[in-house]
């Protein structure tokens, strides 16, 4: 049975936390998770059964996100790895397996960049490799009517912006995951200190996906819906690292964490573990849901 400890660190004079539960009888590297920028240490419970009976699994609220405090101005990703780098010093291991997805993506990419003798493996989700105007619009509108205080139109912006909700393609649990989503994006509004600064760092401080990554093991996978970032943007992403492998889930979009869970932590156990991938669930299609005509279209 695993153990749960929590840990306050700074970095920078920036106060955050991570949580561990820790599992005696682990067989790879802790894996740390990174989520999306609105995403706490508490919203990952399909890893932590699927991951944590071969791992230590380890969460955070970093510095600008859930309970820890503001990030300085400026470019925040030397902070975030900086504190990132101040966990794997605290859990006394010389690395961990770290995986990102979404936000969360670019901050483990930058890191595994930053310190790659840090990072036993990297497994990246989502990767927002590419942003086109059209998001950088949608973005820009929810921040202001987040700032305006209109928190339904922020949720119900944010939750069609991050999902394909076009009748036309299957995905999995689709209703499902536009309700979860939309009721995280309303919690994130009205209990998140960080919410605003969080979305305007979005659209102004992106994390960079060039220059490639070389000495670590990396797994891009992306569901084959993603309308933030196409599979191919991905996949282009992906071939500039050495030592990747780049997978499509299929009846799913950018939100294949939701859709389809289990599947995913069932995916990075596998590959934090050196196991087969090619035998993996997520690469199986499920069956198709009856589409409602009341779903909204893909937007």
């Amino acid at each position: 049975m695993s153990e749960e400890m929590i840990r306050s660190l700074s970095v920078r004079g920036v106060s955050y936390s991570y949580r561990r539960l820790r599992q005696p009888e682990r067989i790879t590297e802790p894996v740390l998770v990174l989520g999306g920028a609105l995403q706490g240490m508490y919203g990952w419970p399909q890893m932590e059964d699927h991951v944590g009976p071969v791992a230590d699994v380890v969460t955070a609220d970093l510095p600008g996100m859930g309970s820890a405090d503001p990030l300085p101005p400026g470019p925040s990703i030397d902070v975030v790895c900086a504190a990132v780098e101040r966990i794997i010093d605290d859990l006394e291991v010389p690395r961990i397996n770290l995986f990102g997805f979404s936000y969360g993506a670019g901050l483990a990419y930058g890191c595994a960049r930053r310190f790659p003798r840090r990072i036993a493996r990297l497994a990246l989700g989502g990767v927002p490799a590419h942003i086109s105007d059209a998001q950088v619009e949608l973005w820009r509108r929810a921040s202001e009517h987040l700032a305006q205080g209109d928190n339904e139109a922020f949720a119900t912006l944010v939750a069609q912006g991050l999902m394909c909700l076009d009748d036309r393609r299957h995905v999995a649990r689709r209703k499902l995951a536009y309700r979860y989503v939309r009721r995280s994006m309303l919690h994130a509004a009205r209990s998140s200190q960080h919410a605003v600064e969080s979305l305007r760092r979005g659209i102004s401080d992106r994390p960079d996906f060039s220059g490639g990554l070389t000495d670590v093991p990396t797994l891009v996978f992306s569901g084959e819906h993603d309308t933030v970032t196409s599979p191919a943007r991905q996949r282009d992403f992906a071939a500039t690292i050495s030592d990747s492998r780049f997978l499509t889930i299929p009846d799913a979009d950018h939100w294949v964490v939701l859709e389809r869970p289990q599947e995913v932590a069932d995916l990075a156990a596998r590959f934090f573990t050196d196991g087969p991938l090619s035998s993996a669930p997520c690469l199986t299609p499920v069956v198709r849901e009856e589409p409602s005509p009341a779903d909204p279209a893909c937007v």
